[in-house]
């Protein structure tokens, strides 16, 4: 089992930036991706972006260029800058994380943003 506590979600104005972390605990030492979904109302979750354990990442057309993901493995963490933010960001963003068991998911952080 792995328990994911995400952080750092609110309101921001478009053009404005915000932080996403979560932290992993649990069985973390079988932890291989670390990523970011979204969804919004009626629709189905997405992939933001995700990150493997060396380092390589993949981002959703949407948000390249304008989002970064960062992992430290030391400390079971994954971040997820969010700069030139958008209106139609605003989601709900959920971490996840793919193990040798199976796929684990926070209980997500609303991102809103609006003027």
């Amino acid at each position: 089992q792995v328990q994911l506590v995400e952080s750092g979600g609110g309101l921001v104005q478009p053009g404005g930036s915000l932080r996403l972390s979560c932290v992993a605990s649990g069985s973390i030492f079988s932890i291989r991706t670390m990523g970011w979904y979204r969804q919004t109302p009626g629709e189905q979750r997405e992939l933001v972006t995700n990150i493997t354990r060396g380092g390589n990442a993949n981002y959703a057309d949407s948000v390249k260029g304008r989002f970064t993901i960062s992992r430290d493995n030391a400390k079971n963490t994954v971040h997820l800058q969010m700069n030139s933010l958008k209106p139609e960001d605003t989601a709900v963003y959920y971490c996840s994380v793919y193990t040798n068991y199976g796929q684990y998911w926070g209980q997500g952080t609303q991102v809103t943003v609006s003027s």
